[in-house]
């Protein structure tokens, strides 16, 4: 009997060792198109949910001219040029975000109903790929990873990151409120990619290239949320500063972009139409200095909200990447504090429009870029610090252990990442498997032909007055107000005007 135990401790042993040795053997090659596939795997429940998706909310008013101009004339320069005009009203009577009001006039869903399903596609095409692009080089350039290891941590990140989303209705699905903040952002991120490149880059003519680019993603992003416009001319502001410190010849790179980018911004907030809305809007914020004392709070409040288990374990997953990056670059890593707090100061930025403007934080819509940026901080700050170590204490225990466990720590919290994943009791925590159980259940196919049943009613002429019934399903990541019994409910208003009706109203609910 004792030898038989003998025997099995040792199999067992020997099958440990095996794998041990296997896992350690995996290179960061097949890594990274193991993180590739898992993004894209996690990507489709939510392009599928996509298929079902509809107009909503503030799309109405903001697509209803262009709407007209398209029915009446077919024609897409003619609406164009009514969405340019759209522009300039607004301009002058409402808000200064001319990019984003621009865009959020040239709705997809303004020429043809069904085609909602670019919307995702759009969202998370440029957001997924901007972030990417941004996160890589900081990484690359600022820190000296090399390109594998940065694909690593940057396809993990975008994949953690649109799991546990604060809205995913409003940051992939809903056309006006993702253009206006999720759209924007990914300008800026490719815009910062490009501003870097142009700083980094060893040829002249590329640093021209990317200047070019960079000066044109300047004015765009400077016609968009004031979040975002804040944060960029924060962050271009640093550009400009540090190639004046380190890297003269290359300063003029960094002013061209950030000159264009705040010409573009002035415009933005000087808009007669800002000063026209104070007078009709009734919110009332903090003080410039209030707002920004309150930045600092709230910024250490959301994220401890938005530090998840799930973004615990891909962080924990990704140390012995993020020591590597650090040790083996060849960076100095000087100035681990003040990086830490000029991080923290960038993301409280990013609380002060909505506080100093509405006297509030917590909109969704806004939390989504700012929850990113936390992520992107989080990751960026963790390797500067693990550099600044390694570069100073040669026998520093930590990174021993991390250097001794290899790519077991990493493979061991992947599994919990996804056993976390997968088996969580409530499916609607994160959005893929949300996704995958709504399209398993029928909710999103029993919401999209209800949906289309009220389109039928909408753009029926001989029925001036709209009842439609409340939905009976609808996916749990299409979490929008809908329309209500009162038909002078500004949704309700909405609707009526894009398709010319009398009314249009929630069937009343009989008890």
């Amino acid at each position: 009997m004792q030898k038989k135990y003998e025997k099995a401790v040792a199999f067992l042993q020997r099958c440990g060792n095996e794998l041990l040795g296997f896992v350690n053997r995996i290179s960061i090659s097949r890594m990274v198109v193991c993180a590739a596939i898992l993004f894209v795997l996690s990507m489709i429940p939510l392009l599928l949910l996509g298929k079902y998706n509809v107009m909503c909310i503030d799309d109405y008013d903001y697509g209803r001219q262009v709407h007209d101009t398209w029915i009446a004339t077919g024609s897409l320069w003619e609406s164009i040029q009514t969405a340019l005009r759209q522009t300039g009203e607004f301009f002058m009577d409402w808000q200064g975000t001319y990019v984003s009001c621009f865009l959020m006039a040239v709705c997809p869903m303004n020429f043809r109903y069904d085609i909602a399903f670019v919307v995702p596609i759009i969202m998370i095409g440029m957001f997924a790929t901007g972030t990417f692009l941004f996160g890589r080089q900081i990484l690359t350039r600022w820190l000296g990873s090399d390109k594998k290891q940065a694909a690593l941590v940057m396809l993990l990140l975008v994949f953690l990151f649109y799991q546990v989303m604060e809205a995913p209705f409003e940051g992939i699905y809903w056309y006006n409120g993702s253009t206006h903040y999720v759209l924007m952002e990914s300008l800026l991120f490719f815009t910062l990619t490009a501003v870097s490149g142009s700083v980094w880059t060893e040829k002249k003519g590329n640093a021209i290239a990317w200047c070019v680019l960079a000066c044109i993603g300047g004015v765009i992003v400077g016609g968009g949320n004031l979040v975002t416009g804040l944060q960029a001319e924060i962050m271009l502001v640093f550009l400009v500063g540090y190639t004046f410190v380190l890297k003269k010849e290359r300063r003029v790179f960094a002013i061209f972009p950030w000159l264009f980018f705040t010409v573009g911004f002035l415009f933005n907030i000087l808009a007669p139409g800002n000063t026209q809305r104070s007078t009709v809007d009734m919110d009332t914020g903090y003080s410039p200095i209030l707002a920004v004392i309150l930045s600092f709070y709230y910024a250490v409040v959301f994220m401890i909200e938005w530090t998840s288990l799930m973004v615990v374990l891909v962080w924990l997953a990704l140390l012995p990447i993020l020591w590597q990056i650090g040790k083996k670059s060849e960076k100095k890593f000087e100035h681990p504090v003040w990086v830490t707090v000029g991080a923290f100061c960038i993301l409280a930025a990013m609380f002060t429009p909505t506080l100093y403007a509405l006297g509030m934080v917590g909109l969704s819509r806004v939390d989504n870029i700012i929850q990113m940026v936390y992520y992107l901080c989080l990751f960026f700050v963790t390797t500067y610090w693990f550099g600044w170590i390694s570069h100073r204490k040669q026998e520093e225990e930590f990174g021993l252990f991390l250097e001794k466990t290899g790519n077991v720590m990493t493979v061991s919290c992947l599994l919990l990442v996804l056993m976390v994943w997968v088996l969580t009791a409530d499916k609607n925590t994160y959005t893929s498997i949300s996704a995958l159980r709504s399209l398993a259940n029928g909710d999103a196919q029993t919401y999209y032909t209800e949906a289309m049943e009220r389109h039928e009613l909408y753009v029926d002429e001989s029925v001036t007055g709209v009842v439609v019934k409340p939905f009976t399903a609808r996916p749990a990541l299409f979490d929008f107000n809908d329309l209500t019994e009162d038909e002078g409910n500004w949704l309700n208003l909405a609707v009526t005007r894009y398709y010319h009706k009398n009314s249009v109203k929630m069937e009343s609910q009989v008890e």
